[in-house]
């Protein structure tokens, strides 16, 4: 049996040729085929190459996802050149950090989109930060930019450079090339370039496809964001490994999602909690025709329980799994399976995926060690050392527990666990209870400081729309369910969290409140 592609550029080569006209890209008018989205990349690289873009340069992509993105991802891994996707929130200031740090020599960008011009953000606070090519991608109608190529020009100047030339470049791509850096979230301080390449990228987005039962007749709705592991890993890798197709949500919207779900006949839709709840609690949803929809796959420090059950009986998903995943062990690690039961499924984060292995540390840490962990930090040899040990195990921060079938929970942070009165209170807990409480669409728990017990609970709560709930509400529930030095000493009604744009409560931005 021929092992499969072990770079992106072989890989699409495989999927043009065994799914050819099938549907590939779908983005409102534009509809690709699998051999169309082969073209259209072959087209870019050239341009690319007709720049001057070399193996090994690194290329950044700063726009929403669109079609535009497919192709600019697989045209920059199709000349060897490493993909550095930025956070479409992001500042200038922060942007332009990023692009100086892996020294881009091209930047795709997105033209104006939402009120914001990133490309005059970009040059007016980082005026020195020299790009050789900057590209501009059209979200909302295109228009001329002053040195920078047009999306639709790319065409004249991929002339200089012949397909022949394109292809040889593709085939000499090695597993072993960085396929890109992904930069953390940074809620912890400086974000950090993670380090992966292309076999590590294709192995780990085959194990998630299998387990998520993803195959060619699907149709996949991507709305987590093409710049997150979870939009480009387990979103647009995972279509090129299996031949489904691709339909990118540039914002999330709850109707905008639902008339594509209708619309597009989506088979599968994933993402962060807050995609489910908002779909289950928004009043058109029984308007809207979402039969088609078989898989869902979701996951983060807490996933309430009673939306997994939801998602199952309201939105009526086949296949429910959560997951789990870093971007330092390469977006993946460990998933449900469909056999597994609604308990299990809703209360682990599923067993180690293929060719991973995971433990717990003396403390209860999570440790994971696999082929598709980081390669490391980007020029940051000391993170590196203390994240991945000298036996290959990375330290991921999560505390943890793993049942005797090897299926592992994630109780919370190391750092966001608290001390009250001399015992560990892990948030998720706290937070897994206060969902079961009528009323309640959203919680966050922190510890904040006190005299006596040295640390208590502080919970915010987000009310689902006409909800009367009151603090004595919330404290009366939490204590019908949790021990006492666990029920919040706290409660603050808030109308929306701060989240990350991967979905998850930046928590650091409301402990910062207190401070």
């Amino acid at each position: 049996m021929t092992s499969p592609p072990q770079t992106t550029p072989l890989a699409l080569h495989a999927a043009a040729a065994t799914y050819g006209d099938a549907p590939a890209v779908g983005d409102g008018d534009v509809r690709l085929s699998w051999s169309q989205l082969l073209d259209s990349v072959r087209e870019t690289a050239r341009a690319l190459m007709a720049r001057g873009i070399e193996r090994g340069d690194r290329v950044g992509i700063w726009a929403p996802n669109t079609h535009h993105w497919v192709t600019a991802l697989l045209a920059t891994h199709y000349v060897g050149a490493t993909i550095v996707p930025l956070n479409t929130r992001y500042v200038a200031d922060e942007a332009a950090d990023v692009l100086e740090r892996v020294h881009a020599k091209a930047l795709f960008v997105a033209g104006e989109f939402l009120g914001r011009d990133r490309l005059a953000e970009l040059r007016a606070a980082a005026p020195e930060l020299a790009i050789g090519t900057v590209i501009v991608i059209p979200v909302e109608g295109e228009a001329p930019v002053e040195n920078a190529i047009a999306w639709s020009e790319l065409g004249k100047v991929a002339e200089a450079v012949s397909l022949a030339e394109v292809i040889a470049r593709a085939e000499s791509v090695a597993p072993d090339d960085l396929s890109d850096i992904l930069f953390t979230s940074g809620t912890t301080g400086r974000s950090k370039g993670v380090l992966i390449a292309h076999r590590q990228l294709l192995g780990s987005a085959r194990a998630w496809a299998d387990c998520a039962t993803l195959n060619s007749s699907d149709r996949y709705l991507i709305v987590p964001p093409f710049f997150h592991s979870f939009g480009y890993k387990a979103g647009i890798i995972a279509c090129l490994v299996t031949g489904a197709s691709m339909i990118p949500q540039a914002t999330f919207d709850v109707p905008e999602t639902m008339r594509l779900v209708q619309d597009e006949r989506i088979t599968v839709l994933t993402g962060p909690p807050t995609i489910y709840q908002t779909i289950l609690e928004h009043p058109a949803r029984h308007d809207a025709d979402l039969s088609s929809l078989r898989v869902a796959v979701t996951g983060a420090a807490t996933v309430p329980v009673v939306l997994i059950e939801r998602m199952r009986e309201e939105l009526r998903f086949d296949v429910v799994l959560t997951a789990y995943g870093q971007t330092e062990s390469g977006g993946f690690g460990t998933m449900c399976r469909p056999e597994d039961s609604a308990e299990t499924i809703a209360n682990t984060c599923g067993r180690a995926i293929a060719d991973v292995e995971i433990k717990l540390a003396d403390n209860g840490e999570l440790l994971i060690r696999s082929y598709q962990v980081m390669r490391g930090y980007l020029n940051d040899p000391k993170a590196t050392a203390e994240t991945i040990d000298a036996d290959g195990w990375l330290h991921t921060g999560d505390v943890a527990v793993i049942d005797e079938r090897g299926y592992m929970k994630v109780t919370d942070r190391l750092k966001d666990m608290y001390i009250s009165g001399g015992f560990n209170v892990y948030p998720a807990e706290v937070e897994q209870a206060m969902a079961r409480l009528d009323g309640v669409a959203e919680t966050a728990v922190i510890g904040v400081p006190d005299e006596r017990m040295g640390e208590v609970g502080k919970v915010y709560v987000v009310r689902k729309p006409g909800a009367e709930l009151t603090t004595e509400d919330v404290l009366a529930h939490a204590k019908t369910l949790l021990a006492n030095f666990k029920v919040p000493r706290y409660v603050e009604f808030r109308d929306q969290l701060p989240y990350s744009a991967a979905g998850k409560v930046l928590k650091r931005l409301l402990r910062e409140e207190k401070a």
